[in-house]
């Protein structure tokens, strides 16, 4: 089921090319996984090639946006599996390079500079790539893109020292926010540097997809807490789900044109201040680890905000549902197969539905969602000013 609207009245409202762009997510994901194991053999020859060659390289995860929160969210699982004396992962937005290029590119230390980008094309990815080449000597590219014509993935033709990883054409989103782009360009940065054996990340994706199309299915279930009435939303995370929240509030953000104020914060770092935006119409959405020790945390928060009687309504996205007093709990059951990393899917998938739908309720046209025109698919009004090492 894709909302309860026909084709016709989702182009009347504004909503159809998001709304597809949403629900074809599991068959891009199958195509760049498809790409991915075709491609694998070349992609772990070129990780080996800058192994052997160098004792210490630093890899950056950057991109603008949305195409930041993929690093974002992938780091904590990186940085928790590779032994950073040698690989040493970073996620580090092009809008924070390309403002101070020198705090975080190096001309002694070997760099793999791994860009996200939907369209290739906003001008700050373009200039962190023109300040790497600058800067550092030793230079490795992995380009993640979305847009065979863009900018970045024409530079990588014929560099031998540049690895372009094009995800499937369908997605190049049309819509204004990024939404298969996003998942797809993560997937593949998850397949390549997740040095787990083929044969269990295939298992891992397989459960992940079959996750994602259950949220799909049960898009009433979404619906149901769109109803409510609130006016600010506030997703919690931690680990990979930190840079998720993150992702996932700038969507309703994005879609509603700032008509839902939004805010993003770990579990445990919520009570230091941002606690304070909860009243009454507030949705708070918690995207729950299935990590023992780190759940424990997790739902510390979510029964004292529940218990504090102040939210329209707290929701719990896990595993498994707890019983919890107050709380609408998402369990989403993976037979203990995913690792947080891998559950980021199927959560981000919920928090675009919300999006998709909370715009439609506050009247918004989520495919252009910014009536003023002054907030762009592709972002205009930067200049780029020249750099002098």
């Amino acid at each position: 089921m894709r909302l309860d609207y026909s084709k016709e009245e989702l182009i009347e409202l504004g909503a159809e090319i998001t709304t597809r762009e949403i629900y074809q997510q599991p068959q891009v994901w199958q195509e760049a996984f498809d790409t991915y194991k075709a491609n694998q053999a070349d992609i772990e020859a070129f990780l080996q090639m800058i192994d052997r060659k160098h004792d210490y390289i630093k890899v950056i995860l950057t991109g603008a946006g949305t195409s930041a929160y993929v690093g974002d969210t992938l780091i904590p699982y990186f940085k928790s599996i590779y032994d950073e004396r040698k690989w040493n992962f970073n996620a580090i937005a092009t809008t924070d390079i390309v403002a101070s290029p020198l705090h975080h590119l190096h001309k002694d230390i070997p760099t793999v500079l791994v860009s996200f980008a939907r369209s290739g094309n906003s001008p700050e990815s373009v200039a962190t790539v023109d300040l790497a080449k600058q800067i550092v000597d030793e230079l490795y590219q992995i380009t993640i893109t979305c847009a065979a014509a863009g900018k970045l993935a024409q530079q990588a033709q014929g560099d031998e020292k540049n690895l372009l990883l094009l995800q499937p054409e369908p997605s190049n989103d049309a819509g204004f926010a990024m939404t298969s782009s996003f998942t797809s360009m993560m997937l593949t940065a998850l397949l390549v540097f997740d040095p787990t054996e083929f044969a269990v990340k295939a298992e891992r994706f397989e459960v992940l997809s079959s996750l994602a199309r259950k949220v799909l299915d049960n898009v009433a279930d979404v619906k149901e807490l769109v109803d409510l009435d609130f006016n600010r939303v506030i997703y919690l995370g931690a680990g990979p789900f930190f840079g998720l929240a993150h992702e996932a509030q700038l969507k309703i953000l994005e879609l509603t044109a700032g008509q839902v104020a939004t805010m993003y914060e770990s579990p445990v770092g919520f009570r230091h201040g941002p606690k304070s935006l909860i009243n009454e119409d507030t949705v708070v959405l918690v995207f729950g680890t299935t990590t023992d020790y780190t759940r424990k945390y997790d739902l510390d928060l979510v029964r004292e905000v529940a218990g504090d009687q102040i939210a329209r309504r707290v929701v719990l996205l896990s595993d498994q549902a707890f019983g919890l007093e107050n709380v609408k709990e998402v369990a989403l059951g993976c037979g203990g197969v995913l690792n947080d990393v891998y559950r980021v899917f199927p959560y981000i998938v919920y928090g675009q539905l919300f999006a998709l739908l909370t715009s439609l309720k506050v009247g918004n046209r989520p495919d252009t969602p910014s009536p003023t025109g002054t907030v762009n698919r592709v972002v205009q009004g930067v200049i780029i000013h020249e750099f002098e090492k």
